[in-house]
């Protein structure tokens, strides 16, 4: 079965990498003729004004590209008389789209429309707790999951019953919006969830998982499609659109193997640019004090005169030793 999953894995990424090479090369145009630029805010550093009018909302060409790529696997799936084993697959690609269409409504409401304020906050929240409600509802029913939540690094399970499904909705918002903060420099939204991808595909090949293995395999090659256009210096940003998609791939993932704790570990970089955000509000409201230059962190770390690329290459390689801890943490 393991030659079976890695020929899927190939095929999946390969293919996923091309198509979004491609879409992206085809929508980039057309962002830029809505002009569906960037918006700078003025508080931010000075650096990125020169991104003002990048076209974003580019995360449409890679959200395409993986339901292309996943769509044709699993007509390869029901061929074999497998699809079944693609289900918890499709729930997972279900909240990602979700949370992308959330994101869409936004970025179209706000760069397409006009509309400064966008979908209001209190709206996105109650949509992605929506959005994971079912998803968590839908996987319990399927029997992929239980309450039982395991403490990685040991061999504790506590049951948690009712509660579980508080943890899991909570889990699943909130780092849907990390890796929504986590986008706010050339390439590092993408090349962090590359290395996450990398280590759930592993995980996937390893204990031999079709869903994570297909849902890995499309990311990575997305990432890498994506990256050529969105490298620094970017010609185009992936937008609320690609990063909330991305929120649910990457959460999705640590579900698909009932492993939601390991998201924590694997996506440490997500949860420490949220964290440096509410540790900066709170800190100021409180003391009127900022703990950072500037938040989320990856800004603190430029205005301490890091570039781009350097913030960028060090998320990363930090990303990638979460992951190999993260390992023996399942």
């Amino acid at each position: 079965m393991f030659n079976e999953l890695l020929i899927e894995f190939v095929i999946a990424g390969v293919s996923s990498f091309a198509l979004t090479a491609i879409l992206s090369r085809c929508i980039i145009p057309i962002l830029v003729a809505k002009k569906a630029g960037q918006p700078i805010r003025k508080e931010g550093p000075k650096s990125h004004f020169s991104k003002q009018g990048t076209p974003t909302m580019g995360g449409i060409a890679f959200i395409m590209a993986i339901a292309i790529v996943l769509t044709g696997m699993t007509i390869w799936y029901a061929y074999k008389a497998k699809q079944s084993e693609l289900i918890p697959m499709a729930l997972t690609m279900a909240l990602a789209v979700m949370n992308g269409m959330i994101g869409f409504v936004d970025d179209y409401r706000k760069l397409i429309k006009k509309d400064n304020e966008g979908l209001k906050a209190g709206q996105k929240f109650l949509l992605q707790v929506l959005a994971a409600v079912v998803y968590v509802v839908l996987l319990k029913l399927i029997g992929h999951i239980d309450t039982a939540l395991h403490i990685p690094f040991t061999d504790i399970v506590v049951e948690l019953g009712i509660v579980y499904y508080i943890f899991a909705v909570i889990l699943i918002v909130g780092i849907v919006n990390s890796v929504n903060l986590t986008d706010g420099l050339d390439g590092l939204a993408s090349t962090v969830t590359l290395v996450v991808s990398v280590f759930f595909g592993a995980v996937a090949l390893t204990y031999l998982v079709p869903s994570l293995n297909l849902i890995s395999a499309v990311t990575i090659g997305a990432m890498l499609g994506f990256l050529i256009y969105n490298h620094h210096p970017a010609k185009v940003f992936m937008g609320d659109t690609g990063s909330l998609f991305l929120g649910g791939i990457a959460v999705g993932s640590a579900f698909l193997i009932d492993e939601p704790m390991i998201i924590f570990i694997a996506g440490g970089v997500y949860v420490f640019e949220a964290v440096s955000v509410i540790l900066q509000v709170f800190w100021f409201k409180t003391l009127h004090k900022r703990i950072f230059k500037c938040a989320p962190v990856h800004h603190h770390f430029e205005q301490c005169g890091w570039s781009e690329v350097k913030v960028v290459t060090v998320f990363s390689l930090v990303t990638a030793l979460l992951c190999a801890i993260a390992w023996f943490g399942l």
